[in-house]
């Protein structure tokens, strides 16, 4: 489950079994003291902690916030953070944006941005993962995504967390099978998914917002992803119009029969 402020008194109440792990963005919880610090380490101490990062700005132009990925660290560090992410995408520029905008897809991009992981990798002396990208257009493509992703991975040699909520979305913007492009990555690099729910702006056009139940598709998704690279750690993502815990635990349950019914039949 997805660590926010307006759900720490659910979370706290939550029975046994309906989380295995939570995640935080570090951003939102670096500096921060008194009540808010004491209930982190209350939490982080009943279950595994995962850290997905906001700004690091991977595919951007200005230099890494070295100073700021030093505080990163030791965060990771206190908090005994078992995974680390960040989007493959940029969000600065003289400045944060406040948005996760979308790369080239060009052979410069995958060396650029795949420099800076690897730069970002030596500074934690550790392995991260990316997430791909929700994106409503893109700036130039002389390759596809699938491929785009697939490049960074390699030559970037770090781990994919797989939005599976953002496959589809981007399928349905930008009209490509979402299945092939699960087909195509490469499993040994998937270490963990994300699912949500999004907006439904057009029949051509999904908008990520992480404020509404996963839908029928995504679900779907979710179990030919688990068909193709096994069960994986698998968070839902809800950070607006969030319900009662009920419905929320609803969803994690179905998270984990989707999970629990792939390990069968990896078993079998």
């Amino acid at each position: 489950m997805g660590l926010r402020r307006a759900l720490l008194d659910d979370l706290d109440r939550a029975p046994a079994g309906d989380i295995d792990f939570l995640e935080c963005a570090p951003e939102n919880w670096i500096g921060l003291g008194g009540i808010w610090a004491e209930r982190l380490q209350a939490l982080g101490a009943r279950y595994p902690l995962t850290c997905h990062g906001l700004s690091l700005s991977l595919g951007g132009s200005a230099p890494l916030d070295m100073d700021f990925l030093d505080q990163v660290d030791r965060f990771l560090r206190r908090h005994q953070a078992v995974l680390y992410s960040e989007h493959l995408s940029y969000c600065s520029d003289n400045g944060h944006l406040y948005d996760l905008l979308p790369l080239p897809f060009t052979e410069e991009a995958v060396r650029h941005t795949a420099h800076r992981i690897a730069q970002v990798q030596d500074r934690l002396g550790r392995r991260i993962a990316v997430e791909n990208v929700s994106t409503y257009l893109t700036p130039h493509a002389a390759m596809s995504e699938l491929d785009f992703t697939r490049a960074v991975l390699a030559e970037a040699d770090c781990d994919l967390l797989l939005d599976v909520n953002n496959v589809y979305v981007n399928a349905t913007n930008h009209g490509f099978d979402a299945s092939a492009y699960l087909a195509g990555l490469p499993a040994e690099r998937v270490v963990c998914m994300h699912v949500a729910g999004h907006f439904d702006a057009a029949v051509d056009l999904k908008i990520d917002t992480h404020g509404s139940p996963v839908t029928d598709p995504v679900w779907a998704l979710l179990r030919d992803a688990c068909a193709r690279f096994g069960p994986r750690p698998t968070l839902l993502e809800r950070d607006f119009n969030i319900p009662p815990y009920a419905e929320l635990r609803q969803e994690l349950h179905q998270v984990r029969r989707i999970l629990d019914r792939s390990a069968g039949e990896v078993a079998a």
